[in-house]
C-alpha cells in the first residue's frame, strides 16, 4: 500500500515542492464561510453559496474520504530576477504599462496541477493491495474545496492577514491542489503562524478590501472586480485599480515572507507574450481573435474579450488622470475615442468614463 512517504517522494517527482497530508475537520472553517457568505462578502460568486454543503464536508464530495492529500506547486518563472518585487513597484507606477497578477503570466495552472494530481493519483491506485479499490477527488480551485484550510491543517502553512497561505519557506507565490483519498493517512502536523503584528497587506490593499486580518470582503477586491465581477465595475473603485488590468498582487509584494519565494522549474509557468512588461496600448489594439490566440492556454481567457476591453479602458482613463506625458496622454484619448462607436454598451460606458478623466 502507499505509505505517506511514498506519495511525497512521487508528489516531488511530478513537480511539487511540497506535500502534506490534512485530516478532514473543516466545521469551524465551514461557520466562517457561512457567515461570510451571509454577509454577502462573495458579492457575484454565486457558486459558493450554491456548493456550501459540498465545501463544507468532504463527505458531500467523496463518501469514501478519509484524508486529504495537499500539494504546493511554485509559480515564480526560472527566468524571475532577484529585484522581482521593485520591478511590480516600478510597473503599478508606470502609467503606460499594464500590470497583470504573476501567478496568470503563464499556462493556466488548472491544467497544470490537475493533470499531475491525476498522475498521482493513479500511481497511489497501482499500489493498493489486490482486491481494494482506491476512491478519490482530485481538486486544485476546480471543486468546492476549502483548500486554504486544508492547507493549514497539514502544514502546508499557515493563513495570512490577507486570507492566503503562507509558507516561511516560500512566501505566498504558489498554487495549491489536492485530492480527498480514501486510503487512511496520518496527518500532518499545522504549521505555527508567523505574521505577528505585521499588517503591510491590510495597509497596501488600494481598496482597503481586507477589513480585518483574516478577513477579506470580494466586493472590494481588484482580483474579484477585474476577473470575477462580470457588469460594470463601481465608479468608486475604478481610480484605485491604476494600471491592474487582471488581478492584483500588492498584498503579496509587501509581504515579507516573499522574499523567500521559490521559482519553479516547471517551463509550464514562463512568461507569455511578453505578460510581464505589457504597454496599456499594446493590448488595447488587440482585436478578439488576436486576444484569443494569445491567450490561449492562459487563465487570462477566461474572463473573455468584454471584460478585457473594460479592464483596460479603466485602466486608459487612470493613465489620462495621472500622465504627466502629454504625448502619451494624446495617444491614449486618440486610441480610446476610436473605439467608441464599435464598443458594446458595457466597454463604451467604460471608455465614457476614460475619456472623462
Amino acid at each position: 500500500m502507499a505509505s505517506k512517504q511514498m506519495i511525497r517522494q512521487w508528489a516531488r517527482e511530478l513537480g511539487f515542492a511540497d506535500c502534506r497530508i490534512a485530516p478532514l475537520d473543516t466545521a469551524r472553517a465551514a461557520q466562517g464561510l457561512r457567515a461570510w457568505l451571509d454577509a454577502g462578502r462573495h458579492g457575484g460568486m454565486d457558486y459558493m453559496e450554491r456548493h456550501f454543503a459540498l465545501r463544507a464536508d468532504a463527505h458531500a464530495l467523496l463518501p469514501e474520504a478519509r484524508a486529504a492529500v495537499l500539494v504546493r506547486m511554485d509559480y515564480l518563472s526560472a527566468a524571475t530576477a532577484p529585484d522581482w518585487r521593485d520591478r511590480a513597484w516600478e510597473a503599478l507606477a508606470d502609467p503606460a504599462r499594464a500590470t497583470i497578477a504573476r501567478y496568470a503570466h503563464g499556462r493556466d495552472y488548472h491544467k497544470v496541477l490537475r493533470a499531475r494530481l491525476q498522475q498521482l493519483a493513479e500511481r497511489i491506485t497501482e499500489h493498493q493491495p489486490e482486491g481494494e479499490t482506491h476512491r478519490y477527488r482530485v481538486f486544485t480551485d476546480s471543486a468546492p474545496v476549502m483548500e486554504v484550510e486544508l492547507a493549514t491543517q497539514a502544514g502546508l502553512g499557515w493563513r495570512g492577514k490577507h486570507t492566503l497561505l503562507l509558507q516561511r519557506e516560500a512566501g505566498s507565490m504558489f498554487f495549491l491542489g489536492g485530492l480527498y483519498t480514501s486510503l487512511a493517512l496520518e496527518p500532518d502536523a499545522p504549521a505555527e503562524p508567523h505574521c505577528g503584528t505585521c499588517s503591510a497587506c491590510i495597509d497596501i490593499c488600494p481598496t482597503q478590501a481586507i477589513t480585518a486580518p483574516y478577513e477579506l470582503d470580494a466586493r472590494r477586491c481588484i482580483s474579484y472586480l477585474t476577473i470575477e465581477h462580470a457588469g460594470p465595475i463601481p465608479v468608486q473603485w475604478r481610480a484605485a485599480l491604476g494600471n491592474r488590468i487582471y488581478g492584483c498582487d500588492d498584498c503579496q509584494l509587501i509581504c515579507p515572507w516573499n522574499k523567500f519565494a521559490q521559482r519553479s522549474p516547471l517551463p509550464d509557468f514562463e512568461v507569455r507574450h511578453g505578460f510581464d512588461r505589457s504597454d496599456l496600448l499594446r493590448l488595447w489594439a488587440w482585436d478578439e481573435a488576436t486576444f484569443l490566440s494569445n491567450t490561449e492556454g492562459s487563465p487570462i481567457r477566461r474572463i473573455g474579450y468584454q471584460r478585457w476591453r473594460r479592464n483596460l479602458a479603466v485602466a486608459l482613463g487612470n493613465a489620462l488622470h495621472g500622465s504627466a506625458q502629454p504625448e502619451l496622454a494624446a495617444q491614449v484619448r486618440t486610441a480610446l475615442s476610436a473605439a467608441r462607436e464599435g464598443a458594446d454598451e458595457l466597454v463604451r460606458e467604460h471608455i465614457d468614463w476614460a475619456l472623462a478623466q
